[in-house]
């Protein structure tokens, strides 16, 4: 079963993620600010990252550069999840190592269209 870990601050949106990509078959690890984020990578060694990008302690661009720097979770993709949606976000997302972005609110087929891209999985 592959793992996510969820980086996301608010409560509401973590619990449907969450809730979601566990029927969809994945185990899900939660943080819930950018520092708990590259710490939980560190530790769990995920499969993928998604990573909301206005976390409180540590912003989700600098949580992902972190996670990047690091050789033990670098090769970890990242989608970036943000309601901003302007093309200089998605760039500035990239520019922090994100490897995909998608935008808030999260439709789930486009989102899981994403997962399954950077997991190698079919669907």
């Amino acid at each position: 079963m592959p793992k996510i870990l969820l980086v996301e601050d608010n409560e509401m949106n973590r619990d449907m993620l969450s809730r979601r990509l566990a029927r969809n078959g994945f185990e899900v690890v939660v943080a819930v600010n950018g520092q708990e984020g590259v710490d939980l990578a560190l530790a769990q060694q995920p499969d993928l990252i998604l990573m909301d990008m206005s976390l409180p302690i540590l912003d989700g661009w600098e949580a992902t550069r972190r996670v990047k720097a690091d050789p033990a979770t670098a090769a970890i993709p990242v989608i970036a999840l943000t309601a901003h949606a302007m093309a200089q976000d998605r760039e500035e997302a990239l520019a922090a190592g994100c490897d995909d972005f998608d935008t808030k609110p999260v439709e789930l087929p486009r989102l899981m269209g994403k997962i399954n891209a950077l997991l190698g999985l079919g669907g």
